[in-house]
């Protein structure tokens, strides 16, 4: 089969084309024959070795696929590794069935990133009615999830942040009531009059470095920042009494820890989301499709952050 390999962590260049053995599955497990991988941004952290979790190489790429069972189910599923390939296996305990109508894109963007989505305001920010949010990178894949998710699970004023015009015009199209650039001199500031000059209440947070302490100095009292992604590659300080003054949290959050509890904390929100798309209340905003030869520019575009949505990679091109 078909797949994506690295033999060594480092920037795309390291990604490979191999042709390899078909997966086979253990006890617990089951094959999946994929139709679209995704991808991710944590993919590429993957791919150099600086993510949450550590890698050995050789390595195949990819933590989430969607296609079909040997018998014939159309699933998405999470797996631990090797999902940029034609074969991957998967724990019976990630793979979930695809509803009627739904595509395999729109499937699998609800699976990490919308999962993501929907825990950073249940779970981890815990959002109270009509608290104000902000959400950085609104038109990225998780971004564009929680702006849509942000007002119907009781938010009142949703600011959004993006890298251009025509992404932030994106936001507002989403649910966002403003949207800022992160680039601004004075990011602090912008959230603060974008949110009529008070501080906010819970901020969701994927970027890292500035945007994070800006952010988190724009909470108001009781105010949460959840750190759910270091895009930037720019870790950042926690000063215990600067939280204690202003009665400030810092929430971190990874998807991982839900597995776990799949009952609880996959399963239900996961139906709640599939619901949620098939009634129309929840708009999957699909990216670029990348067909398996072209993985490296498709981490390179991730890395520059010239896609929106959800990324998919083709295994049959």
């Amino acid at each position: 089969m078909r797949a994506v390999q690295i033999e060594q962590f480092g920037g795309p260049e390291v990604l490979r084309v191999v042709d390899l053995p078909r997966p086979e599955p253990s006890d617990g497990e089951v094959l999946i024959e994929v139709t679209r991988a995704g991808m991710n941004f944590a993919d590429t952290h993957q791919r150099e070795n600086t993510y949450l979790a550590r890698y050995e190489v050789p390595l195949v790429l990819g933590g989430e696929v969607a296609g079909v069972t040997s018998g014939g189910r159309r699933v998405v599923a999470l797996v631990p590794r090797g999902g940029y390939a034609e074969f991957a296996v998967a724990p019976e305990s990630t793979v979930f069935p695809i509803p009627d109508g739904l595509e395999d894109g729109a499937a699998l963007a609800l699976l990490i990133q919308g999962l993501t989505a929907w825990h950073l305001f249940r779970t981890a920010a815990k959002l109270a009615p009509e608290e104000s949010v902000v959400v950085i990178s609104g038109a990225g894949g998780v971004g564009s999830l929680a702006l849509q998710l942000a007002k119907p699970f009781g938010a009142g004023r949703v600011i959004a942040t993006a890298s251009t015009k025509e992404k932030r015009a994106k936001t507002l199209e989403l649910g966002a009531d403003v949207a800022l650039d992160p680039a601004a001199d004075d990011l602090k500031a912008a959230v603060l009059e974008a949110n009529g000059g008070h501080g906010v209440n819970v901020v969701l947070e994927m970027s890292g470095g500035h945007v994070f302490d800006a952010c988190a100095d724009a909470l108001a009292p009781f105010g949460r920042i959840v750190a759910y992604g270091i895009a930037s590659g720019e870790p950042n300080g926690v000063d215990t009494g600067r939280l204690m003054r202003k009665s400030r949290a810092v929430v971190g959050f990874w998807l991982m820890h839900c597995l776990q509890r799949p009952a609880e904390m996959i399963d239900a929100p996961l139906q709640e989301l599939f619901d949620r798309a098939a009634a129309g209340e929840l708009r999957v905003v699909e990216g670029a499709t990348y067909g398996l030869s072209d993985v490296r520019r498709a981490h390179e575009d991730l890395e520059a952050r010239r896609t929106t949505g959800k990324l998919l990679l083709d295994p049959a091109r």
